[in-house]
This record gives C-alpha cells, sequence and structure tokens, in this order.
C-alpha cells in the first residue's frame, strides 16, 4: 500500500482547537442554517472527519467543523479538542489544491433521492419536526419534498405539534 494514502491517517490525534488556525483563501462559505445542521450533525453522530491541517496546523479542510466546535455544548464536550490529520504539501498551491477538492468532491443531494427519502421517514411515523430538526429543513421544504398534498401535510403538522395533556378536574377540599 503507498504510504502518501495513508500517511494522513497515521497522524490523527485530538488538540485543543486554540492551536488550529484558519487558512487565508478558503473560498467556502456556508449558512448560519448549515452550521446548526453541522453542530447537530456531530452531536447526532459524533464526530466522523477529522480536520485536515498542513504541519504548522493551517486548516486544509474543516473550517465549519472548526468553527462549531468553539460552540457550546460542543466545545464544553469535546473538552476544547479538536481531532487533526495532519497533511504535507510541497507547497502553498498543494495547500490550495486541497482545500478546493476536500469542498468540490463533497457534491450535492438530487432532488428525487431526497424527495424519497422524506417520504420514507414521514411514512415510518417521523413527524415534520423530527425531520426539520435533523436534516436541517424548515417545514416548507419537508412538505415540498413530501409529495403529499396541502391539507395532509397540514394535518401532520398539527398532530406533531399540538400533543395536548390528559385533561384532569381539579376540586378542592
Amino acid at each position: 500500500m503507498d504510504n502518501k494514502l495513508i500517511s494522513p491517517l497515521s497522524t490523527l490525534q485530538w488538540v485543543y482547537r486554540s492551536i488550529v488556525k484558519p487558512n487565508d483563501y478558503n473560498p467556502n462559505k456556508v449558512s448560519k442554517q448549515n452550521l446548526a445542521l453541522l453542530k447537530q450533525s456531530i452531536l447526532t453522530n459524533g464526530w466522523t472527519l477529522p480536520i485536515v491541517v498542513r504541519p504548522d496546523l493551517t486548516i486544509i479542510d474543516g473550517f465549519h467543523r472548526w468553527t462549531v466546535s468553539g460552540e457550546e455544548p460542543l466545545f464544553s464536550m469535546l473538552d476544547g479538542k479538536v481531532p487533526i490529520v495532519i497533511v504535507s504539501h510541497k507547497d502553498r498551491a498543494g495547500n490550495m489544491y486541497g482545500t478546493i477538492t476536500h469542498n468540490r468532491a463533497r457534491g450535492t443531494h438530487l432532488l428525487e433521492p431526497m424527495k424519497a427519502i422524506v417520504k420514507e421517514l414521514l411514512n415510518d411515523g417521523k413527524s415534520v419536526e423530527e425531520i426539520g430538526k435533523q436534516l436541517g429543513m424548515k417545514p416548507e421544504e419537508v412538505f415540498r419534498l413530501s409529495d403529499f398534498s396541502k391539507e395532509d401535510f397540514l394535518h401532520m403538522m398539527v398532530k406533531s405539534e399540538h400533543r395536548f395533556s390528559k385533561a384532569e378536574f381539579i376540586t378542592k377540599l
């Protein structure tokens, strides 16, 4: 096996996030909504992807994971640390190529498979609220992907959002 391919994983370690620093060229921007989704993903799935850094601990890939790791409750849960792997490139161009290719290789979600997923989740009894939280969607987006009629969807919304407690009579003694 080529040592160059496996060597980054041999450097996996947890370090204090305060010693890791962003690069000065990342063209990737993420909305506040997607940052919240990233944070939720880490809380739900655990930390699954390390931050890729140069030997001087400048980020090549993972700026947004690094960003949300500084927010509560993640910061406390991680004791202020983040997982990193170190990649050495011969020059700044290699670092830039690494940043761009990591970002672009992640792809995009296609409409029809996303519709099938949302429909299956709803059919399995998952609430619109839960789907929205876990997938970072507003109720309107869940509706657009659900293929349900407006009336059926509104019924699901009302059903999932208004859970009333059992009525009780209170009497004075």
